[in-house]
Formats: C-alpha cells, structure tokens, sequence
C-alpha cells in the first residue's frame, strides 16, 4: 500500500493525462509531421547529391541559430503571457504580444544583414576536405544558393512565431498546429515540383528547396491571420491589439529582466550548437552529410520530449499565476516522468530504425554508417535529453531565465564545446567516440537539474 501510494506522486490519473495531451498532443502532432516532412524534404534534396545535401545542412545550421534565437525572445515575454492568461488578464497577454512582435522585427533585421554580407564566410567554417571525394567548391555554392533565397522567409516565420507562441500561452494549441500541417504539405509538394523539375518547372535543386520553404512560411502565417484577425476570427484574445504600439514601461522592464537571460540563453545555445557542429565538421564532408542525416532523423523522435517541455511551461506557468503552487509541483513531477517514460519507448524505435534510416539517401557507405552510429547513440541517450529539457522549462515557468542560462547555454560554452574542440582539434578521435563524449557530459547537466528541481527555487508567481 505503501509503494503504491509512492508511485502516486510519479503517476497521474485518466483525468491528468486528458489535460497534458489536450495541450501538448497539438504541439506533438506539428512538430512530428513538421519534422517528417523536413525528413521527406531532406531525401529529396540528398537524392541529387551529396554536395546539394550539405549545403543545405550547413545552410540550416545558421538558421537554427535564428530560429531558436526567435524563440527565446518570445518565450521571454510567454513566461508573463501564460500567467496574465491564468491570472485572467487579457490586456496583459496583449502587451506581451506587441513586445513579442517588436522584438522579433528587430531581431529578424538583424539576421538579415549579418547572413546577406557574411553568408559565405559563415558557410565556409563548416568546410574541410576528408579525402572522401566531396568538393568543397559545389557544396559552397549550392549552400550559398539556399541561404540568399531563405532570407526572404524570415520575416513571415518571425510573425508566425509571435502569434503562434501567445495562442499558445492561452492554450490554444490547435490553430498554430493547423496551419504548421498545412504550411509543411505546401513546402513538400513545392519541394517535388522545383528540387526536381516536375510538371515543366526547372530543376532548382537546393535553390528549389529554398523557395518552397519560403512559400510555406507565407501560407504558415496568413493562415493564422486569418484565423485571429478574420470575420470569423477563433479568438478575442487579439481584437484591439494594433490599436497601440505601446507596451506598458513596467512591463518592459518585468519581460527584460526576465526574458534577456532567455533570450540570451537560447541565442547562445543555438550558436553553440552550430560551433559544436563546426567542431565535427572537422573530421570532413562525410561527416557533415552524417550529421544531417542524423539530425533530420533523430528531430522526428525528440518531438515528444521538445512538445511535453513546452507543456510544461504553458501549465505549470498557468497554475503559477493562478495561485496554485503545490498542484504546480505535482503537475511539474508527473510531466516529468510522463516525459522519460515515453522516451524510453521512442528511443527503443529510433534504435531499432538507425541501420535503415540512412539507406534511403543516395549517398557514400561511410556517410551511412557514420549517420547510423550516430543515431544509435542519440537513441540511447534519449530519456537523459527529455529529463534536461524537462528541467529547463521547469525552472522558466517560474520565470528563473538566469538560473536557465547558467544550465543550458553557460553549460554547453563551459563544457560541451571545450570537450568537442579539445576532441577535434588536438586528437584522432573518430567522430563517433568523440559525439559519444560530449553527449555523455549531459550526465552532469542532470545532476544540477535534479538539484534544482529539489529545491524548488523556481516555485514562484511573478504577476501578481
């Protein structure tokens, strides 16, 4: 009886499980058919060759650094939107919206400039000769064809993401899901017509890639419009919100304190990422197409663990405002476990699936089994990857951001990146080993979270 009443605190009931799926299933339905189609999307593009594939893929490296970039400034300011929603404050969850938007052109500018003039150099830390026959010279071009026609999704993504995340933070999760599905089977039967030249289109290869994706992202964010600013709009939450610029100083104030570690955080992840990647790209173009290959799979499997995280900031952070503490904590655990539990489960088919996955790309036998290795290894350390990602949104619910830059971005610039850099530079480790090591130093990321969550610092309600 006991033991039983123990596994009660790890365990929620019919009820429990209705409300995270009613929240996160959307989430996990758009990310999971997002990534599939990304999967498909990357096929063809590896189907014409391994050059065009690696282009794209370090092409993407530096948008991820933007995507994610985006996503903390707007996470920044979601933190307050979700509890002014709990809290019952629609004009708070406005304010949020404008600073969101404001922040995201601002950002978007940015990013445009620095990959217009710097685009080339930025593509070229990523190539190295490995003997294996890749020409350095094609994958340089067919990545700088791919990055100058993205530039013109940016601006329609950025707005995509300031609706989206505050339809989100008033849970409703089923439109910005919608209208990923739609935006994605857009993206993919472009993808068909311009990579390949089919019903009398040229043949554009990665450039053709670009605009599909581009032409998506404009779907993407006009279907929302509609949605919210429409006759028959789905919301109220929006309704004025264009009659003023302003955002509220003290407001301003709340979200920069809160959110700049955020925003911080999550720019200097992603950055980090992409310089961990550098740091395996040493090892040479195979390794670079294995990466992609890898990192294009294993992103339709973590989808789960990446869905439940956001779920956990949108019902934790609504049971914060509200007042609720100790039901916040209990929420909080059995998300928690909910999260490794399916992940042990994900990781069983991403295992099983890894030796078949990269025989679909028409590509070299070293690149395969580099991209199988890797696969095998993310599969295993899935659960790990869910409990970390766990940890993090935990701790930002309750609007601790600097407590989240010090485990997630300081972490990978104090300890992920010196270990890849040490391994690629200063030994003959092969890539797999040397992925296995830095991955593996997520152990002590756990241990810290663990702690944290223990003590339960992040238990706190920052609008009332």
């Amino acid at each position: 009886m006991q033991r039983k009443r123990r596994w009660k605190k790890y365990i929620g009931d019919k009820a429990f499980y209705k409300m995270v799926l009613t929240i996160s299933l959307p989430m996990i339905i758009q990310n999971g058919f997002t990534n599939f189609v990304s999967l498909l999307d990357n096929i063809m593009v590896g189907r014409i060759g391994t050059e065009q594939m690696s282009g794209v893929a370090i092409a993407n490296q530096l948008f991820m650094v933007f995507n994610i970039t985006i996503f903390g400034g707007v996470s920044g300011a979601s933190i307050f939107g979700a509890q002014y929603h709990g809290l019952g404050d629609r004009e708070g969850v406005r304010n949020t919206f404008r600073f969101k938007l404001i922040l995201s052109m601002i950002l978007t500018a940015a990013a445009i400039a620095l990959f217009y003039f710097k685009g080339e150099v930025l593509i070229s830390l990523y190539l190295n000769e490995d003997g294996t026959g890749g020409d350095i010279a094609r994958t340089l071009a067919y990545g700088k064809s791919y990055l100058y026609v993205m530039l013109a999704g940016l601006v329609p993504y950025a707005v995509a993401q300031s609706y989206a995340s505050t339809l989100r933070d008033t849970g409703e999760t089923k439109l910005p899901m919608k209208a990923g599905i739609v935006a994605v089977l857009v993206n993919l039967f472009f993808n068909y017509i311009l990579i390949f030249g089919k019903f009398g289109a040229p043949r554009l290869g990665a450039a053709g890639a670009a605009i599909a994706t581009v032409i998506s992202r404009f779907v993407e964010t006009a279907i929302i419009l509609i949605a919210v600013h429409g006759k028959h709009r789905i919301t109220n939450i929006f309704q004025n919100v264009y009659h003023t610029w302003a955002v509220p100083g003290a407001l301003v104030r709340k979200v920069a304190v809160t959110g700049t570690p955020l925003l911080a955080n999550e720019a200097l992840w992603s950055f980090g990422m992409a310089t961990m990647n550098q740091c395996y790209s040493v090892r040479g173009l195979s390794v670079v197409a294995a990466v992609n290959i890898f990192s294009t799979a294993s992103n339709l499997f973590n989808v789960v663990f990446l869905s439940l995280g956001s779920a956990i900031a949108i019902i934790v952070g609504q049971q914060l405002g509200a007042g609720e503490t100790e039901k916040a904590v209990d929420t909080d655990r059995k998300m928690i476990v909910f999260s490794i539990m399916s992940c042990l489960i994900l990781g069983a088919f991403l295992a099983a699936a890894a030796p078949f996955i990269p025989r679909i790309y028409n590509t070299e036998a070293e690149v395969r089994r580099i991209a199988t290795g890797l696969l095998l290894i993310s599969a295993c350390c899935m659960p790990l990857n869910a409990f970390n990602h766990a940890s993090y949104f935990t701790m930002r619910s309750g609007g601790k951001t600097f407590i989240t830059f010090l485990f997630d971005s300081v972490f990978v610039w104090v300890v992920s990146i010196p270990i890849a850099y040490s391994l690629a530079h200063f030994t003959s480790m092969p890539i797999l080993p040397m992925y296995l090591c830095c991955v593996l130093a997520d152990l002590i990321k756990a241990v810290i979270g663990f702690i944290l969550l223990k003590r339960r610092t992040w238990v706190k309600n920052i609008v009332a």
